[in-house]
């Protein structure tokens, strides 16, 4: 019988997929141009306030969402890819490093987006306070890092591909359920701490990531905004 463990909480799962909705969305409407430029802009807004949520969530939310949890030290992770250590039922070593990646890329492009002018539909709002000399170097940056964030998407769907196709594990299924099915004759390659800490996911966890979230997005707006 299948050990069934909720790793991912619904605050996380909500994050994953709306990150994903507002990056189709921002790749969308900055190849229209025009006045999409605009909704391009709230989209970025958008997807800061779910990276600095994400953030937070890494130091306070649930077990398997900690970065404490999942992020390797350089030695953990050469143990990993000697095999000398076994994976986390979260996020494996090198899976760790592509979020840290994604998250710095994507907060990158958020954050530059702010001070970046196009000098034809769009201009940060942050721009004005600083010069043009660091405008032009944060709009070139943002320009940059797009194709970047494209290789570590590419990269991250490979990913997802390879250990579907070849070592059987269903990655997206737990993304939109929140469990992990763990068969008695895998358990060995899981840390024995992970199998025996299932990730919080009650009304009180979901009510604090909402109010945090929300506050995050109020302070987000009005500093936009002011």
């Amino acid at each position: 019988m299948k050990k069934i463990i909720r790793v991912w909480d619904l605050p996380i799962r909500l994050f994953h997929w709306l990150l994903v909705i507002c990056i189709v969305g921002s790749f969308i409407t900055v190849k229209i141009g025009g006045n999409a430029m605009e909704w391009h802009a709230r989209v970025g807004y958008c997807v800061l306030s779910l990276i600095i949520f994400r953030i937070c969530w890494g130091f306070i939310g649930s077990h398997h969402a900690r970065f404490i949890h999942f992020v390797p030290s350089p030695r953990g992770l050469l143990n990993y890819l000697s095999g000398k250590a076994k994976a986390g039922l979260g996020h494996n070593p090198l899976g760790a490093l592509s979020v840290l990646a994604l998250l710095c890329s994507v907060g990158l492009q958020a954050i530059t987006g702010l001070f970046a002018n196009d000098d034809i539909a769009f201009e940060g709002p942050f721009s004005k306070y600083v010069s043009s000399s660091t405008v032009e170097l944060l709009t070139s940056i943002h320009y940059f890092n797009e194709k970047v964030l494209i290789v570590l998407i590419v990269t991250h769907l490979c990913a997802i591909f390879y250990y579907q196709k070849f070592k059987g594990e269903n990655l997206i299924k737990p993304m939109l359920l929140g469990d992990k099915e763990i068969d008695p004759s895998e358990e060995a390659r899981y840390l024995p701490s992970d199998l025996g800490q299932a990730s919080k996911d009650g009304g009180l966890q979901r009510g604090f990531a909402l109010v945090l979230l929300s506050v995050i997005a109020v302070i987000l707006g009005y500093l936009i905004t002011r």
